[in-house]
């Protein structure tokens, strides 16, 4: 017996969706039924995003950015959807990305985040650890305030956020981003306390070493280091997160909350 995941008539919200996890997020939704909202500070009409880093600069740069690509896409599938610009540390803008043509969204993929401050304690820049949080922690909780009333209202609602094995392990040189996704998982957890009696569940994904674009902006012999440390031996694709993103978005997974799932090959086994 197949059992599909069926979405339809629902809309979700996809942050960072411009390219990699984001992106195969919003086409999984999609394809399971779901209209969707890509918002991402970077779209290829428009300028925005130095101001975030060398990582979204050489995205610019190399020309991968595609959120209204993939929006276009979305559309071609014969579901609604719309790409808007969204920096989610400006609560005005996540405002606007939920007012869409499109209406409230029944579900929040919380995917925006930065991972490109590398440098061991006494090199973290206290500039890049305040935009780090702001943008992995505070924009999370930005997005999952302003959705939450419509979903209460209506009586359900799916949140999935985007933690990493750096949040639950720790990460070498990794301070703010660790932190940070650590404390993810708390407020999804947290979010699934609060939303259980309105039909909200609320679950983090613990990514492990996914094959993204950013992915391959690293430097290749770490890169190598971290796919020996990982079970299966290899990264993994986008699209293996977001098939897990689009059951927990789905009835099927109504009886799943506050879970902090690892789609990470076994990097937190003890692999040798």
């Amino acid at each position: 017996m197949t059992i599909d995941i069926d979405l339809s008539g629902r809309v979700a919200l996809v942050t960072g969706s411009s390219r990699g996890i984001g992106r195969a997020d919003a086409l999984a939704l999609a394809r399971a039924g779901a209209d969707v909202v890509l918002a991402d500070i970077q779209l290829e009409s428009g300028e925005g995003a130095d101001e975030y880093g060398p990582l979204a600069q050489a995205a610019k740069a190399e020309g991968l950015v595609y959120t209204e690509r993939t929006a276009e896409e979305i559309r071609a599938l014969g579901r609604r959807a719309v790409a808007v610009r969204c920096d989610v540390t400006d609560r005005e803008q996540v405002e606007t990305a939920l007012a869409t043509a499109l209406g409230a969204p029944d579900i929040l993929v919380a995917n925006a985040g930065t991972l490109d401050h590398v440098a061991r304690l006494e090199g973290q820049s206290p500039e890049l650890w305040e935009r780090d949080l702001r943008v992995n922690l505070t924009g999370v909780f930005n997005c999952a305030q302003a959705a939450w009333p419509a979903m209460v209202e209506r009586g359900w609602g799916r949140i999935v956020t985007m933690s990493s094995v750096a949040g639950a392990l720790g990460g070498f040189g990794q301070s703010s981003y660790a932190a940070t996704k650590a404390g993810v998982i708390g407020l999804t957890k947290t979010l699934a306390l609060e939303g259980a009696r309105h039909g909200i569940t609320a679950n983090a994904i613990v990514a492990g070493i996914i094959g993204t674009e950013a992915f391959g902006f690293g430097d290749p012999e770490m890169n190598e280091r971290m796919v020996r440390r990982t079970a299966v031996r290899r990264t993994g694709e986008p699209e293996e997160v977001a098939n897990v993103i689009a059951f927990l978005c789905s009835d099927l997974a109504s009886y799943v909350t506050g879970a902090a799932i690892p789609v990470a090959g076994g990097i937190d086994l003890f692999t040798f």
